[in-house]
Order: C-alpha cells, then sequence, then structure tokens
C-alpha cells in the first residue's frame, strides 16, 4: 500500500506541467478538423455562390432534386426553367446543383 501513496505524494509535490503542453491535443485535434472539415466546405460553398451569381438565360443545369433544364428567365430568387418543349418550371435560386454540361463530361482514362 505505501507503494500507492508514496506516487501519489509525488505527483502533488512535483512541479506543475506547462499549460500548453496540457491543451496541445485540443489545439491538434482543432486543425485537424479545420483543415479535413471547415476549410473544404467553406471553399464549397464559395464555389456554389459564384456559380449562383453567373447563371444567365440559355445556360443547362440541373437542380439538386435531378431536373435538368435551360434557363428561359432569371430573378434574384427564382429561376425559370425550360424542361422540355413548352414545359416550364420554376424554382428557387438557391436550389440549382449547377451547369449539366458537368454531368456529361466522361472522366479521363488513366493509363
Amino acid at each position: 500500500m505505501d507503494f500507492f501513496m508514496s506516487s501519489a505524494y509525488a505527483q502533488a509535490s512535483g512541479a506543475q506541467p506547462n499549460p500548453i503542453v496540457q491543451f496541445a491535443p485540443f489545439i491538434i485535434i482543432f486543425f485537424i478538423f479545420y483543415f479535413l472539415m471547415i476549410r473544404p466546405q467553406k471553399k464549397k460553398m464559395e464555389e456554389e455562390q459564384k456559380l449562383l451569381a453567373n447563371l444567365k438565360k440559355g445556360d443547362d443545369i440541373y437542380t439538386k432534386s435531378g431536373v435538368l433544364g435551360k434557363i428561359i428567365g432569371i430573378t434574384d430568387k427564382v429561376v425559370t426553367l425550360d424542361i422540355d418543349e413548352g414545359s416550364k418550371l420554376k424554382v428557387l435560386r438557391s436550389q440549382i446543383g449547377g451547369l449539366s454540361a458537368k454531368i456529361f463530361e466522361t472522366p479521363a482514362k488513366k493509363d
């Protein structure tokens, strides 16, 4: 039993560890989260905002729900799509997923 007591007294009487060393794992975990999760998400959101700002009539787009169409009318919040000859659909501008040309691109083959 003296063996356990002596180690407890030794820890209590010893020097205090550096607070920076105690918080180092938390700081490292924060940087890992930042570079693996927060930063890429922020970059993706900026690209989406840029795409929505550059939309114009005649662009072939797809919505986040999977509808393909050509823009025939556009306002600040609503986009009117021609999804088939004479069929019109109004969707919120924020629901535009991207340009449909990216869907039909074939990936480059690796040699």
